[in-house]
């Protein structure tokens, strides 16, 4: 099978049939891996390890492959065999967790055990193709790092993939991995989605345990996946959190930014916006423009609570890194208790009106970054800001958010906090329309 081109429904479908293995995936990922300019796709993989985890996978689920049922019919979970990639922010027994920092690799050595995330993923039959480069300490949005090198795209060595979960959307681009585990604080699953083309899953704020996982911002981290194809999305809220029961409900509405709020995106990423405004409206979703001019506030709000947050659990260590973001954690270290009280009331205040945009509008469509490209090796130092921008208003809400891959860039579609399964089924729903449009 071509790897680069892999999705779920394929493959799962194929482990099911028999007409491919555990085993023979992790070779083709294993083959695929680190296939960007710079060979960093991976911060830590060990082909004897991946190939033992595909062994395991075949051993565990063979005794109930008769029983049938599951998403697949044979009785196994949707991710089992699949070769998945984790950010190496999460532990994985016996190999280190370097959050993009030689010093965290060196000082803490291997883990002791998984983390809750990598337990579930491996319970499922999962196997784990290695843990995947990083923006330092995951703050960062463009997956630049001087210690393990600039993370590239596979498709393009002139271009950066994003961040900070940049070996995550390298991994599925160069097809090591069919679908990859990134976090999102402030952008960090939507900014490398819509610059490498792919669709992206940021879960509700406190879905899943973070046991064995380093946070950045406790108050807006979220788990989340990379992957390539949008049909893929309703496989992917397992294991975040549990499988709901109750009907998942259908959307009737959306709002949109309007164009003031775009006054600074590319060209390109604006009909990419017009092309899936159309497409919702085909589904039968009703379109209604907000204004937004009181999002102004939003980045304010948000950079300083999350310096404030990542100060306290680096506390000790700010010169172990680089300057731009030890300063960083210096300046979230140093704002007053009467500073942190009044930032708190604002995000409290913000993300109330989030709620009620929410409640009479049901999502909300934006690009999700204003770029389709950010050049390696050109001067950043302006573009975290400009990006978060973008990110920050669902950042500060908590929501569940989907990237919908473009011709150029990715255009954001969210929910409210705990919609994820009905937003999920509408990028499938998104996916699916835009195949048959396109092949009619």
């Amino acid at each position: 099978m071509n790897a680069p081109a892999w999705n779920l429904r394929a493959l799962r479908a194929a482990l099911a049939a028999g007409a491919t293995s555990p085993a023979q995936l992790a070779e083709s990922a294993l083959a695929n891996s680190n296939r960007n300019a710079g060979h960093n796709t991976y911060i830590w993989q060990k082909p004897e390890w991946t190939r033992a985890e595909a062994a395991h996978a075949e051993a565990i689920t063979g005794a109930i492959h008769e029983s049938g049922g599951g998403p697949f019919g044979d009785g196994r979970s949707a991710l089992w065999g699949l070769p998945i990639s984790v950010k190496d922010c999460f532990d994985l027994a016996g190999s280190p967790t370097s959050c993009g920092v030689h010093f965290y690799r060196d000082r803490d050595g291997n883990a002791a055990r998984d983390s809750w995330l990598v337990e579930q993923l491996r319970s499922a039959g999962a196997v784990i193709t290695g843990k995947t480069h990083l923006h330092p300490l995951a703050y960062g949005i463009t997956g630049e790092n001087a210690e393990f090198g600039d993370c590239v795209q596979p498709r393009d060595p002139g271009a950066l993939t994003g961040g900070s979960s940049s070996g995550a959307a390298a991994s599925v681009q160069e097809g090591s991995a069919v679908a990859a585990i990134g976090t999102d604080t402030g952008g960090s699953i939507r900014a490398p989605a819509a610059l490498c083309g792919l669709a992206g899953y940021r879960a509700s704020l406190n879905r899943g345990n973070w046991r064995g996982a380093a946070h950045l911002a406790e108050s807006f981290d979220t788990m989340g996946w990379l992957f390539r194809d949008l049909e893929d999305a309703p496989f992917l809220a397992w294991p975040i959190a549990p499988a709901q029961n109750s009907p998942v409900r259908r959307f009737a509405s959306f709002a949109l930014v309007d164009d003031a709020f775009l006054h600074d995106c590319e060209p390109e990423v604006v009909a990419g916006f017009r092309d899936v405004i159309r497409t919702l409206q085909d589904l039968g979703l009703e379109a209604r423009i907000i204004e937004t001019g009181w999002w102004a506030d939003a980045v304010d709000i948000y950079a300083p609570i999350q310096a404030i947050e990542a100060a306290q659990i680096h506390a000790g260590n700010f010169d172990q890194f680089a300057p731009e973001i030890r300063d960083r954690l210096k300046w979230g270290a140093g704002l007053t208790p009467a500073e942190v009280s009044a930032l708190r009331i604002r995000h409290e205040a913000f993300r109330a009106r989030m709620d009620d945009l929410f409640a009479a509008h049901e999502l909300i469509l934006l690009p999700a970054i204003p770029v389709s490209r950010l050049a390696a090796g050109a001067d950043h130092s302006q573009t975290r800001m400009r990006l978060l921008r973008y990110t920050a208003p669902f950042s500060l809400a908590g929501t569940p958010t989907i990237v919908i891959p473009c011709a150029h860039g990715g255009i954001q579609l969210s929910a409210a906090r705990e919609s994820d399964e009905a937003l999920l089924a509408l990028a499938a729903q998104i996916g699916a329309l835009r195949k048959s449009s396109s092949s009619a």
